[in-house]
């Protein structure tokens, strides 16, 4: 879960195309989720799974998790700590799934001048993304209000446990 309002964490740099099969690869999907996370991304940086840490913050190119529609893909990018996902583009089902997980996705059109293990730092209500290393500034988009309530209750089933014990309703 996050404040809503800005977080910092190191970067992990990938370019385009980063499909679900990469992120959640099909030979490891019977079992339990934090083996299938053990195995994010293997065949593209095989250290990542190892060395991600949380608050750790995917930055991407166009399409990331194009392909399948597995959910998967972005639970394990939640359960092994990973804050957000900043990339030119999403896969639109992978999107949806990050959202419904309590994963901030957030799409920049820009340049950019960041490297895998630059510490960042987001304003997530204005937008702007802080390379600590280099001092530039990325522009993002901000993310609806209702969107930012579900991410920020941790998800989707989160968001919609707490206006029905608190009586809102679905809409709210």
């Amino acid at each position: 879960m996050i404040d809503s309002v800005s977080l910092s964490g190191r970067a992990w740099v990938f370019g385009d195309d980063i499909n679900t099969d990469v992120l959640a690869p099909g030979i490891y999907m019977k079992g339990a989720i934090e083996n299938l996370a053990s195995h994010c991304l293997e065949s593209v940086m095989p250290e990542f799974a190892g060395r991600v840490q949380a608050g750790d913050i995917i930055i991407a190119g166009e399409n990331f998790g194009i392909g399948s529609s597995r959910e998967q893909a972005a639970e394990v990018l939640k359960t092994l700590g990973v804050s957000a996902i900043i990339a030119r583009s999403f896969g639109g089902i992978f999107y949806r799934n990050a959202i419904n997980f309590g994963l901030l996705a957030v799409t920049y059109k820009a340049h950019h001048e960041i490297a895998s293990g630059d510490q960042l730092h987001f304003d997530i209500q204005a937008g702007l993304l802080k390379n600590q290393a280099t001092q530039t500034l990325l522009v993002c988009e901000v993310i609806p209000p209702h969107l930012m309530k579900i991410i920020a209750a941790g998800g989707l089933v989160a968001h919609l446990e707490q206006n029905f014990s608190q009586g809102r309703g679905i809409a709210n």
